[in-house]
């Protein structure tokens, strides 16, 4: 993506857009961040709540290990700086559904420290994206407003929820970037098992920070690191789709944009969007770090990170994203883009490699990110649960390379194998389905149908593309089943091309 192609038109001239994001991604971990709470989704209201929880006075918290683990593991994913002495603080403001009246999080010294994480644009080209912190925090509760004219229910079974709370730089300058952005980060938390990324149920989201500065104005805050040269920035809360994250953003820019150019000062504030409307909303004036008058937690110590630890986490991490892409297309000859494209689940690229073995690796990956992926979105289902073995997609591949069934052939087969109708092998048995090979049928073929249309045969030599016809219906007649090359050079050694 060019500078050029980043700029928004005003009426008064071009603009830039700036963007920081700050990713709240849930701890996949069945208890909750300083309580032995259970976590989980679709339990009843406060069916999920201790006593540390819900606020009681005396209780006192106690850090989950397991969750300080995720952190780390995360912050390795990020290739980011672990903090081996961090510090928990309180942050206080009235929270209806946080029964002790403030949030134990990390301001000053959080677990994890600067990192980068390189993402794929939509272009094929890569941009990278700094890491400012990566910190825990507890979630908060919900509120209920719709079960009562008068009244709201409070529903505990959130607040204490281990979240890790991932900063970036301003350094995301489109929509498009912003949503390939938490993409990367969605896909590595899945493939780190730090987070489930499931955005519909909450457990990430992000807050998107937006600015707009005059074209030429981003360049001299990343040589002079002044954020004087950069709007003031509007925070929209809790964005919970990528289509969602690209439309708030869109609508925000042009309101500052449209603010601006009449005169207008924006005013530093945090919204909503509202994905009905299309539009964002303001929903309270941005708070500092002094307003809400940090802390350190003195019911918590400092805590403190063995490198032994540290060193035995990344020992243990799995195989990410970005080694996975470069190792498949080293090792299976991949373009950029079709690898791009299988590790964007981690399912989807075992299932790949799992059909892959010994098969033509580009024929493969073509069944498993076309045919296979369309037929699993139609089904709702995504690749950890596919009916279908890998070893039918390599089977499959084996029967086109072998010539026994042609690539048109092969979707036939597909279906039947998907409707449950046994391997590939078997449908191709069961439905007669071989491809001809034997010249001798096809040749009978091509000389009725010649001898049942000579006026196209005489054209054919003087416009040699007509053979195309004659290819269709030779195929016609022979159910497609005709080898598509030999009916090729059977047609030119008969029509003299």
């Amino acid at each position: 993506m060019t500078e050029t192609s980043k700029l928004i038109q005003g009426r008064t001239g071009a603009w830039e857009i700036v963007m920081g994001l700050e990713i709240h991604a849930q701890v996949a971990s069945k208890a909750k961040l300083f309580s032995g709470a259970a976590v989980g989704f679709g339990a009843g209201p406060n069916e999920q709540v201790s006593l540390v929880d819900a606020g009681f006075p005396g209780m006192l918290p106690v850090l989950n290990k397991y969750c300080v683990e995720q952190a780390v593991r995360t912050g390795l994913g990020l290739n980011a700086q672990i903090n081996k002495r961090s510090q928990f603080d309180r942050k206080n403001y009235f929270y209806p559904d946080l029964p002790t009246g403030y949030q134990i999080s990390q301001l000053y010294h959080p677990i994890v420290g600067e990192g980068v994480v390189e993402v794929e644009a939509e272009d094929g080209s890569f941009f990278n994206v700094g890491i400012e912190r990566l910190h825990l925090e507890q979630d908060a509760g919900k509120l209920i407003h719709d079960l009562s004219p008068t009244e709201s229910y409070v529903d505990l079974n959130r607040a204490g929820t281990a979240l890790m709370e991932i900063v970036s730089r301003p350094d995301i300058r489109s929509p498009e970037e912003a949503v390939a952005y938490v993409k990367k980060i969605r896909t590595i938390l899945i493939y780190l098992g730090t987070c489930d990324g499931d955005m519909e149920k909450g457990n990430l989201r992000a807050d998107v920070n937006v600015s707009v500065c005059r074209e030429g104005q981003y360049a001299k805050y990343k040589a002079t690191g002044d954020f004087s040269h950069l709007g003031t920035r509007c925070e929209i809360k809790n964005v919970n789709s990528f289509r969602f994250i690209s439309q708030a953003i869109n609508y925000e820019a042009r309101r500052q944009i449209e603010i601006l150019e009449d005169g207008g000062k924006i005013d530093q504030e945090t919204r909503l969007y509202d994905p009905t409307a299309g539009e964002t909303r303001s929903m309270r004036s941005k708070e500092e770090a002094m307003d809400y008058r940090y802390f350190p937690d003195p019911d918590l110590l400092p805590l403190e990170i063995e490198q032994a630890w540290i060193d035995d986490i990344k020992a243990n991490l799995p195989e990410l994203p970005d080694a996975k892409r470069r190792r498949l297309m080293a090792d299976y000859g991949l373009s950029q883009y079709d690898a791009v494209v299988l590790i964007s689940e981690q399912a989807k690229a075992d299932y790949f490699e799992a059909a892959a073995k010994g098969r033509d690796a580009k024929l493969v990956a073509n069944w498993v990110t076309n045919e296979l992926s369309a037929r699993l979105a139609a089904d709702g289902k995504d690749f950890a649960e596919c009916p279908l073995r890998a070893a039918h997609v390599a089977q499959l591949v084996e029967l086109i390379e072998n010539g026994t069934i042609s690539s048109r052939i092969a979707k036939e087969v597909f279906d039947h194998v998907w409707n449950g109708e046994g391997s590939p092998a078997e449908v191709v048995e069961k439905h007669g389905l071989k491809q001809v090979t034997d010249t001798g049928a096809i040749e009978k073929a091509v000389d009725d149908i010649i001898a049942a249309n000579p006026d196209k045969a005489a054209a054919v030599a003087e416009k040699p593309q007509a053979i195309g016809w004659f290819v269709g219906q030779v195929m016609k007649a022979t159910g497609g089943k005709a080898n598509p090359a030999a009916v090729n050079d059977i047609l030119k050694a008969k029509l003299g091309l």
